[in-house]
C-alpha cells in the first residue's frame, strides 16, 4: 500500500524556521514530481512549492527567498524549509507526489504549522 507520511510540523514563534519531511513507502518515487501545498479552514489548498524529477524547484511569490523545497531520491523523501515564518503561514501543510504524464496524485495526511507568539 502506498502511503506519503508528513513530519517536522508544530508550534513556532514569528520569525522562527521549521523543516517538513515527507517520506513514501509502498512504492518508488525517485521519479516523481514532489510538491508541497498548505491548506486553511475555509479556503482552498494552495501550492507553496513544487520540485521536478531533477530537482528544479519554483516557489509561489509568499514564500520565495523563505521556503526551500529539496529532495532525497535514496531515502524517497521530500522536504520543506520553512525560515522567517509568519503567522500567515499557519496551515496544515500537505506533500503531494506524481509521476511525469500521470494524472494520479498521491497525498500525504497533512501536518499542522502553526506560526504564533
Amino acid at each position: 500500500q502506498v502511503q506519503l507520511v508528513e513530519s517536522g510540523g508544530g508550534l513556532v514563534q514569528p520569525g522562527g524556521s521549521l523543516k517538513l519531511s515527507c517520506g513514501a513507502s509502498g512504492k518508488s518515487f525517485s521519479l516523481a514530481e514532489g510538491a508541497w501545498y498548505r491548506q486553511v479552514p475555509g479556503k482552498e489548498r494552495e501550492l507553496v512549492a513544487h520540485i521536478t524529477n531533477d530537482g528544479t524547484p519554483t516557489y509561489a511569490d509568499f514564500v520565495k527567498w523563505r521556503f526551500t523545497i529539496s529532495r532525497d531520491n535514496f531515502r524517497k523523501t521530500i522536504s520543506l524549509q520553512m525560515n522567517f515564518l509568519k503567522p500567515e503561514d499557519t496551515a496544515v501543510y500537505y506533500c503531494k507526489r506524481q509521476f511525469p504524464s500521470s494524472t494520479r496524485e498521491f497525498w500525504g495526511q497533512g501536518t499542522q504549522v502553526t506560526v504564533s507568539s
